[in-house]
């Protein structure tokens, strides 16, 4: 497999943005397989690229990994500005409430779901997807968290929190438990399709039919309560990936699969906090050994590649990168830096 780049989705990738959307196995809502839709999420990200921002609205950013001798796409991430706006965003908060009855000596203690509408939330990282023969050697790190150094760059782009909605429990043929038990009675859908109208933007059906009342976790059959906050077995690398990066869960599912909503500062992403500027002085091939930085540059044109970062005993820093005769890595101009996993170091 040769070298690979991030960078921005542009409009001619839709073809292979559409082989990747219709390869996902269990689907993913920010990337339903529908070709209109997705051209509309591609013009969506380059009007956000484009646009001059001064504070976090609805813009969403797609970022792509390219394989940049075949040109193919390999991968994609995404990031929404901020979560709700005119279309909310919907989430079933858990709560603990406490039941007492004194003179029996009776306490219980019972989650309660609640459903809970935001019109003005944090920013989101989504739309996640690499192709599985595409995946080892840092590339899933790579586009997961090529994101967090994007957004460290251009934080007032950004709300001060971020989240990320987790892919909730799936069995093995395609069907929610937490959906059958819970939204399919008032829906009268089957998982599959109500998360790819989701997908499609339509959330009117939502707000008419999702019932308002809290719904007691304890009324529900012992196979569903065990699914709420569990990810898909696919999502559990990415899970495990966010929690390195500062995130917690949150208290809240999504609505539709009882998937986890992790959260956190900005400000506290381990890849924000470690990052730092550098000016790179000269540029080698990277050969034999494990990459252990992130490097971003560009500006809004943003690119980021793996790669090894050195400093020399002078003080200037070399960069070894797959195929730097493609890679374009500017020498002598600034760019962004960030240890792929904590405890990396220049």
């Amino acid at each position: 497999m040769g070298a690979s780049r991030i960078r921005p989705v542009r409009p001619e990738d839709l073809d292979g943005f559409e082989g990747l959307a219709t390869r996902i196995r269990g689907g993913l809502t920010s990337l339903p397989p529908d070709r209109d839709l997705l051209e509309h999420k591609i013009e969506q990200s380059v009007r956000a690229f484009e646009k001059r921002v001064l504070k976090p609205g609805g813009e969403y950013y797609l970022f792509v990994l390219e394989d940049l001798e075949s040109s193919e796409i390999m991968g994609t991430s995404g990031v929404l500005a901020r979560v709700g706006g005119f279309d909310p965003f919907y989430s079933y908060e858990i709560r603990r409430e406490t039941f007492s009855h004194e003179p029996l000596g009776l306490d219980r203690e019972v989650d309660v779901l609640h459903l809970k509408t935001n019109h003005k939330g944090p920013s989101e990282v989504c739309s996640l997807y690499l192709r599985p023969e595409s995946r080892g050697s840092g590339r899933g790190r790579l586009l997961s968290l090529c994101r967090f150094l994007f957004m460290g760059m251009y934080p007032d782009r950004f709300d001060v929190e971020v989240l990320s909605e987790m892919r909730g429990y799936i069995d093995p043929e395609g069907r929610s438990p937490f959906w059958e038990s819970v939204g399919r009675h008032f829906f009268q859908k089957d998982f599959t399709t109500a998360d790819f109208l989701s997908g499609l933007g339509n959330k009117a059906f939502i707000e008419d039919l999702m019932p308002e009342y809290p719904i007691y976790v304890n009324l529900l059959p012992p196979e569903v309560q065990d699914v709420i906050g569990r990810v898909h077995p696919d999502t559990e690398p990415a899970l495990r990936m966010l929690r390195d990066e500062g995130f917690a869960f949150a208290r809240e599912v999504d609505i539709f699969d009882a998937g986890p909503l992790v959260r956190t500062e900005l400000n506290q992403v381990r890849t924000i906090r470690a990052s730092r500027q550098v000016r790179v002085e000269s540029i080698d091939e990277l050969k034999d050994r494990a990459a252990d930085h992130m490097i971003g540059w560009g500006g809004l044109d943003f690119r980021c590649c793996l790669g090894v970062v050195e400093t020399e005993a002078d003080g200037s820093v070399r960069v070894l990168v797959e195929r730097p005769s493609i890679m374009e890595l500017p020498v002598g101009d600034p760019v962004m830096i960030s240890p792929l996993r904590s405890g990396g170091s220049l």
